[in-house]
C-alpha cells in the first residue's frame, strides 16, 4: 500500500501538476508597459487611469444587476427578473471588453474585487433587500455615475488622440448605459397595473 505521496513521486514522465508555486509581480497595477501602438506613454497611462475607473463601475453595476435580479419581488418579478439578468450580461461583456482595451495599452486592468471596491465611485448597497423601486433607482444612479464619468472620459482621451478608447467607450458603455437606463426608468412610471 502506498501513501499519496509516494505515489506522487513515482508518477513517471512529469505529469504531477506544480502546486503551490508562488512568483513575483511581473507589472504593477498604475504602470504602462511600451508597445508600438503609435500613442504615448503619458497618452496610454491617462487612458489606462479613466478605463479603470470605468472598468470598477462597470463591474460593481454588473454585480448590483445580479443581486437586485435574484432578489426583486412583486408583481413585475418574472419580467423583471428576465431583464435583469439581460442587462447584467450586457454589463458583464463591458468589463471584459474594457479590461482588454486597458491590456491593449499596456496597462494593468482592475480585476481583483477588492480592488475594484476600492477604486469604484458606485455606493454600496444594503446587504439586505430592498423594495424593487429603490432597487431600480439604485440601478438608474450607478448607471447615470458611469454615463457622467464615461461621456468626460471620452471627450478627454479623444483630446489626447486615443481614438481606440473614445470610440469602446462612446459606442459600447455610454449607448448599452443609455438603452439600459431607459428600460429600467420606465419600470418607474406611475401607472396602474390594472385600470377600473
Amino acid at each position: 500500500m502506498t501513501t499519496s505521496a509516494t505515489a506522487a513521486t513515482s508518477i513517471p514522465g512529469g505529469t504531477q501538476p506544480l502546486l503551490h508555486q508562488k512568483g513575483r509581480e511581473l507589472q504593477a497595477f498604475g504602470t504602462v508597459k511600451q508597445l508600438p501602438i503609435g500613442l504615448s506613454h503619458d497618452t496610454r497611462m491617462y487612458s489606462c487611469q479613466r478605463l479603470n475607473r470605468i472598468l470598477a463601475d462597470t463591474q460593481m453595476l454588473y454585480s448590483l444587476y445580479k443581486k437586485h435580479h435574484w432578489l426583486v419581488r412583486g408583481a413585475t418579478f418574472y419580467q423583471l427578473h428576465l431583464v435583469l439578468d439581460k442587462h447584467a450580461d450586457e454589463q458583464l461583456a463591458l468589463v471584459d471588453t474594457l479590461a482588454e482595451r486597458v491590456q491593449s495599452l499596456g496597462g494593468v486592468a482592475v480585476g481583483d474585487p477588492r480592488h475594484t471596491a476600492e477604486i469604484t465611485g458606485v455606493p454600496r448597497p444594503p446587504n439586505g433587500v430592498e423594495e424593487v423601486p429603490a432597487m431600480l433607482s439604485r440601478l438608474l444612479e450607478a448607471h447615470e455615475l458611469i454615463l457622467i464619468d464615461a461621456r468626460d472620459a471620452a471627450a478627454r482621451v479623444a483630446e489626447l488622440g486615443d481614438d481606440g478608447s473614445n470610440d469602446l467607450i462612446v459606442s459600447s458603455v455610454v449607448r448599452t448605459g443609455e438603452a439600459q437606463t431607459w428600460f429600467l426608468a420606465e419600470h418607474l412610471v406611475d401607472t396602474p397595473l390594472i385600470r377600473a
